[in-house]
């Protein structure tokens, strides 16, 4: 019989997802489990690990937005975004790496390529693409580490919620500040570029920004409503960064690979990032 979040406490569900990251381990579905465990219990799981961290010493430096690219929906099951925490012990410039991520305390690894916005100001619930571009301070193009502590990346999107919105890892290229004469320029262009992924100088997968909620922008916006009806979590605050979703599908990842990027109609270089 399935337990439900009353006989369940979140502190448990807490525990158990805290252990596993540690151990590197995975386990069965929450949702599967206990059936009180849809995304509003999974978000309030969300805000217990924030605290958990933080008081281990982790800070919170921004989030990052899940399931924005809607040709990926029907292969994990989940149509709809999410999103989850990202911390100073999880982020990273790919300048100051070398380029280079360990692998070893991942599970089921994935990468994504991304669009990373900083922010200047807090967003608010209401404003539109062209009022929350204001709020933006520089855009970077980074990669994501994904992981499942879920076998074969099967689960519901609560299970996703509470799993840390399946982040790893986010290595982040150079940012490119934004100029109030050049909102003109990235209103246009961010919701058009293109992106090719190659691993191993092969292409494996052409992106378009347009697939991701119609662009990062659009990302961001839906992630502000989001937070705006989210008893558990805070708004976002200035100084933090937000990750907007993969441009392409997200591929596993073996120790001695290297993926790259090429991106056109943004002026932003593409990265590179060797695997061990």
């Amino acid at each position: 019989m399935n337990d439900t979040l009353p006989s369940l406490p979140v502190d448990r569900i807490t525990e158990e997802l805290l252990s596993a990251l540690g151990a590197h381990r995975q386990i069965s579905s929450l949702s599967a489990r206990f059936s009180g465990l849809d995304l509003d219990a999974a978000y309030e799981v969300t805000a217990a690990i924030r605290r958990r961290r933080e008081a281990r010493g982790e800070r919170v430096i921004g989030r990052k937005i899940g399931f924005t690219n809607r040709t990926i929906w029907p292969e994990y099951n989940v149509y709809a975004p999410i999103w989850g925490y990202v911390y100073d012990t999880t982020v990273q410039d790919l300048s100051e790496c070398g380029g280079f991520c360990e692998l070893q305390s991942f599970v089921e690894p994935r990468i994504e390529p991304e669009i990373v916005f900083g922010l200047r100001a807090a967003p608010r619930a209401g404003m539109d693409e062209r009022a929350l571009l204001s709020c933006i301070d520089w855009v970077a193009h980074g990669f994501e580490i994904v992981q499942s502590l879920f076998a074969n990346w099967k689960f519901s999107a609560p299970d996703t919620v509470a799993a840390f919105g399946l982040h790893g890892a986010s290595l982040i290229g150079p940012r490119r500040f934004i100029s109030e004469d050049e909102h003109d320029f990235w209103f246009c262009a961010l919701p058009a570029f293109k992106i090719d992924l190659l691993r191993d100088d092969l292409v494996v997968d052409h992106g378009r920004a347009a697939s991701v909620l119609n662009g990062p922008l659009s990302a961001f916006r839906h992630l502000v409503e989001l937070l705006a009806g989210n008893p558990h979590n805070p708004p976002l605050r200035a100084g933090e960064i937000v990750s907007t979703g993969t441009l392409t599908r997200a591929f596993s990842v073996e120790a001695g690979e290297t993926w790259h990027t090429v991106i056109t109609g943004l002026p932003l270089d593409g990265i590179s990032l060797r695997l061990g």
